[in-house]
């Protein structure tokens, strides 16, 4: 048998090489994915990015699937938002949901977290300043419903002196205050209400009639209250 000539330098150089974009680890991530491997750590977004950028362009639905349970895990949940711009890119509805509730323990205007939402796509972004915005909201609506006090003045039960509520308005504005940079609330009902001037001065807050001197607030009324407003917002996009 004759075969066609062959450059003689040809020889010497490797044969089945391919040049790929990747490097090195994230390969070995993805092809021990793929062949039902053991796989190395990974535990930073980093890596993540990596990987997930492999995963689409190669169409492997099984590492993607493998990577969506690695994005749970306690070293890649402690980044809210970097979780909540994966989870939303693939369509992961339940890990978006449970990022997006992480994310309310931080105040979106923060500069340090500006870099994080230029991560995001408009519509994940949107939802996500909805969500923030429908907390405030929704309390600072329900802090002017009953039980509550909605007016400025109003007249003592007792004696029928007549009151200004100044106390209570500080109080919800405080509140409010703190919802837009914390909507998650968790300082509003554990240590605002207790703690803040504007709350101990509502408490301590009397009829100014001196024959009468009511308080004016139920204070262990009026915190469960606020605690259950709290608890009955929305926690997720």
């Amino acid at each position: 048998m004759f075969s066609l000539p062959q450059d003689p330098s040809s020889s010497s150089k490797a044969k089945g090489v391919f040049y790929l974009d990747e490097d090195e680890n994230t390969l070995e991530c993805l092809l021990k994915m793929m062949c039902g491997l053991s796989l190395p750590p990974v535990d930073t977004y980093d890596q993540l990015d990596s990987l997930l950028d492999a995963v689409e362009k190669y169409d492997t639905p099984g590492p993607l699937s493998i990577v969506r349970l690695l994005v749970m895990t306690p070293a890649l949940t402690v980044q809210p938002f970097r979780l909540y711009g994966i989870a939303c890119r693939f369509g992961w509805e339940a890990e978006a949901k449970h990022a997006s509730t992480q994310t309310l323990q931080y105040n979106l205007y923060d500069p340090e977290i500006r870099p994080l939402l230029q991560r995001l796509s408009t519509d994940s972004l949107l939802d996500l300043m909805e969500l923030h915005r429908s907390r405030r909201e929704g309390l600072r609506q329900r802090l002017n419903d009953p039980p509550f006090v909605a007016g400025s003045t109003a007249t003592c039960v007792s004696c029928h002196n007549l009151i200004d509520y100044h106390t209570w308005r500080e109080l919800k504005y405080k509140i409010i205050l703190e919802m837009d940079t914390r909507p998650l609330g968790d300082t509003v009902v554990e240590i605002g209400l207790l703690e803040w001037p504007e709350a101990v001065a509502c408490w301590t807050a009397k009829c100014p009639e001196n024959a009468c001197h009511r308080s004016l607030y139920d204070k262990v009324e009026t915190l469960r209250v606020i605690r259950d407003c709290v608890d009955k917002l929305p926690k997720s996009i």
